[in-house]
């Protein structure tokens, strides 16, 4: 309000100065018409005198000390007063400039004093060349004040009606509204999940309505995601409680698998160091389920790892459970190697590789599964690719999001999730470089050497 009357008021100087220069000019020119008017009383006489009485009369009505009218070149002194002060100023207001009647008008208001003045100006209805009379200041002086006091009271009342409307207008259309919508912000700050508290979007202010529709969409997001935090929080502990009774089961496992090491049998001796690597590696992932309790894999113990032995363990573990119409190998030269933990790395092969396997057995065809190394600078990259039927578009953007990037009806999407996280762990990347009807391609960038990763 207070900034409305202000900015009102300042309008109303701009206006103020030049209407009190224009009062000024009126006021000049109205003493003029009523000097003209003595004049022609005067000039009505047969002998064109009056008793001295009414000569001051006339003088005292049209508040002037002598009128002075020009007619057919000869200047003639009409009425006239005795004057005891010689004339301060002359003013010719027959065709004044805006400039110069701002200035006259401005130096009247502030000068302060009762000076003597003579005016020039035309007469009305050509009744002469030219009218000439002497007043005193102090009345114009008075009158001018009286109306510029006048103007500002009259712009102080148009201020306070102004700031009236504006203040009911803004409390009405933004005010209120904010105010509900920060009420709406506390209310769902206190209980986020309750999505009664969302936020309906009813402001008739567009700018307001569009803040208000982003707000909602925002509630929408965050409750959202809240609700999956909190089913992912409790999977955790279901995993956790699953973790615990399986660690058992498998460690028990694990003493009867000792066992047939000590067996006779070829194929026996053959396949017990790869079932005891399996079963090593579930245990592990069971203590670290249990040990950390969340979604966050535990910090990758980096060395450097050989990677074709590594591969093709991947590559003969995952073969157990392809059909026959499946292949799966690996063409990776043996002296790479991959500054990196060997268990997350085989988790994170696994994952791939079990989820190309996926799509290509729900394809219902034949198909082939590569997985190839090669050195680029500092980083080693791993290229894994398929023949299957590529990612639907709908998942791409969420490829590697839990429970949003799975392509397959029932699938969680938590193997190539938890294959990006371990990527990021090591300090590399895994990326979609293609996919489409003739397959789909992975890339997994890794530090190639210990110095990659400041010397771990």
């Amino acid at each position: 309000m207070l900034l409305t009357i202000g900015f009102v008021m300042l309008a109303e100087v701009f206006i103020f100065v030049p209407s009190v220069a224009r009062f000024r000019l009126t006021y000049l020119q109205g003493r003029l018409e009523l000097a003209q008017l003595a004049t022609l009383a005067l000039l009505a006489t047969p002998d064109e005198m009056v008793a001295p009485e009414l000569a001051d009369e006339l003088l005292a009505n049209a508040e002037v000390m002598n009128i002075v009218l020009r007619r057919n070149d000869l200047r003639e002194l009409i009425l006239s007063s005795p004057m005891t002060d010689p004339i301060d100023e002359t003013f010719d207001i027959r065709d004044p400039g805006a400039i110069t009647l701002i200035r006259d008008a401005m130096r009247i208001m502030f000068i302060g004093q009762d000076r003597t003045i003579r005016i020039i100006g035309q007469p009305v209805k050509n009744a002469g060349y030219e009218i000439e009379t002497t007043l005193r200041e102090a009345p114009l002086r008075a009158a001018m004040l009286t109306y510029g006091w006048n103007v500002f009271l009259l712009s102080l009342a148009i201020s306070l009606m102004t700031a009236g409307l504006l203040f009911w207008a803004v409390r009405s259309l933004m005010v209120r509204p904010i105010r509900r919508v920060v009420a709406n912000m506390r209310a769902y700050r206190e209980n986020p999940e309750d999505q009664s508290l969302l936020i309906s979007p009813s402001s008739t202010v567009i700018e307001l309505r569009e803040a208000e529709s982003s707000l909602c969409e925002l509630q929408t997001q965050l409750s959202q995601l809240l609700r999956q935090k909190e089913r992912l929080a409790q999977l955790g502990g279901a995993v956790a409680r699953v973790s615990h009774d399986l660690r058992n089961i498998l460690t028990t496992t694990q003493l009867l698998a000792d066992r047939l090491e000590q067996s006779a049998d070829p194929t026996v001796a053959r396949v017990s160091p790869k079932l005891l690597a399996s079963l090593s590696r579930a245990i592990n992932l069971c203590e670290h389920t249990l040990t950390y309790g969340r979604a966050e894999e535990p910090a990758p113990r980096l060395r450097l790892v050989a990677l074709a032995p590594l591969v093709d363990e991947v590559v003969s573990s995952e073969s157990l459970h392809a059909p026959d119409n499946l292949v799966i190998s690996a063409e990776i030269d043996e002296g790479l190697r991959v500054n990196a933990d060997s268990e997350q790395l085989f988790r994170i092969l696994s994952n791939l590789v079990r989820n190309a396997c996926e799509a290509i057995v729900n394809a219902g065809q034949p198909g082939r599964i590569t997985i190839k190394a090669a050195q680029n600078g500092a980083m080693t990259e791993i290229f894994l690719t398929d023949t299957g039927p590529g990612l639907p578009l709908r998942t791409r953007d969420k490829l590697f999001r839990p429970f949003e990037g799975s392509a397959r009806k029932g699938g969680t999407g938590l193997g190539l999730a938890i294959a990006a996280e371990l990527s990021r762990n090591h300090g590399g990347t895994l990326e979609l470089i293609e996919t489409g009807a003739s397959g789909t391609t992975f890339r997994l960038s890794l530090p190639a050497d210990s110095m990659a990763k400041g010397g771990n």
